[in-house]
């Protein structure tokens, strides 16, 4: 399976390709330059493989939550390439890809996810690892105060993301290891598209759209073209 992925979610810009086993991706700290890196290392992926758009079975994105900006980025793009290739684009949840990065990073089996969403709210997310070693989600996407966030159950708990960074001291009453300075990867973007690519849950590049969370600020927001 050959897929394309994106994640332009918080200050990271990464791409990576998946060519059945072997994975490549560029990683880069870059807070707004994503729409500056973004397609250049696409380009470059695509490239050192000697592929072309076409040749793809498929583009995956972090769709969201993360910032408006660069979710809307990741986005536009998706749809683009998409649309010049004529290809199916699988949706990711960028908290069950930081999930998975994190889990993958520490080895933990059970992951709560946090982003920082600003105005003193987080994006969370509660995941556990399941078949093939992919995170799953438990329950759906929440956004709200940290002081509010909650663990689903008992174990050993991973907290992960830029909302730990933002919050830490608000979060300590959930207890739990703590890895607050991961990002989503879009390595681990591509990890999760597979199995959504092999299940046909994929969409057409007009249909591939963010996910906000905060429905008063995502109907502010322009359509994207």
């Amino acid at each position: 399976m050959k897929i394309l992925s994106l994640d332009t979610t918080e200050q990271a810009c990464s791409a990576a390709l998946l060519l059945d086993d072997e994975l490549v991706e560029r990683f880069e700290i870059a807070p707004r330059q994503h729409s500056r890196l973004l397609l250049p290392m696409v380009e470059s992926l695509l490239a050192e493989a000697g592929l072309a758009l076409a040749q793809l079975d498929a583009l995956a994105f972090a769709r969201g939550p993360g910032s408006f900006t660069g979710v809307r980025i990741a986005t536009a793009v998706a749809q683009g390439l998409a649309l010049g290739g004529d290809l199916p684009v699988a949706p990711v949840s960028s908290l069950l890809a930081l999930a998975q990065g994190a889990a993958r990073e520490s080895g933990a089996g059970q992951v709560l996810a946090l982003l920082d969403a600003r105005m003193q709210e987080v994006y969370v997310l509660a995941c556990v690892r399941g078949e093939h070693g992919l995170m799953e989600p438990l329950g759906a996407e929440t956004v709200g105060p940290p002081a509010a966030v909650s663990l689903p159950g008992g174990g050993d708990w991973l907290l992960a993301g830029s909302g730990v960074a933002a919050y830490g001291e608000v979060l300590a009453h959930l207890g739990g290891t703590r890895l607050p300075e991961w990002q989503v990867h879009a390595a681990d973007v591509a990890r999760l598209a597979v199995a959504l690519v092999r299940r046909g849950e994929t969409v057409a590049a007009e249909a591939a759209l963010p996910v906000y969370l905060r429905d008063q600020v995502a109907q502010k927001m322009t359509p994207l073209n």
